[in-house]
């Protein structure tokens, strides 16, 4: 089953996220993920979450590909990239659905 990674963050230094970026999207996409969106933060409308400036939606094949991307012994010099090159880090899975019937339903 499909799984979107919403990666919101802030670029703590830039050098070190062009260094994750430049290899990040083939990678991404070897291990079954496709960038569906990237965004610059605009405004806060609602919601109590801090704003994060950078925004990329990330639709993955699975959660297996998701877990073997960021598992990848070839990569292990590429996700430091990351986690240095950003601060404020939200990483969050999502299921996938057709509709939101499977949680209108458990809601009720």
């Amino acid at each position: 089953m499909p799984v979107y990674a919403l990666n919101l963050f802030d670029v703590a230094d830039r050098d070190e996220y062009l260094a994750y970026a430049r290899r990040s999207t083939a990678e991404v996409e070897r291990h079954g993920g496709h960038v569906v969106a990237l965004g610059k933060f605009h405004e806060a409308v609602q919601g109590d979450i801090s704003p994060r400036s950078v925004l990329i939606l990330v639709e993955w094949e699975s959660r297996q590909a998701f877990d073997n991307y960021r598992a990848d012994p070839t990569l292990h010099d590429l996700h430091p990239h990351r986690e240095n090159g950003t601060r404020s880090y939200i990483w969050h899975l999502f299921d996938k659905l057709d509709d939101l019937r499977p949680i209108l339903k458990a809601a009720g």
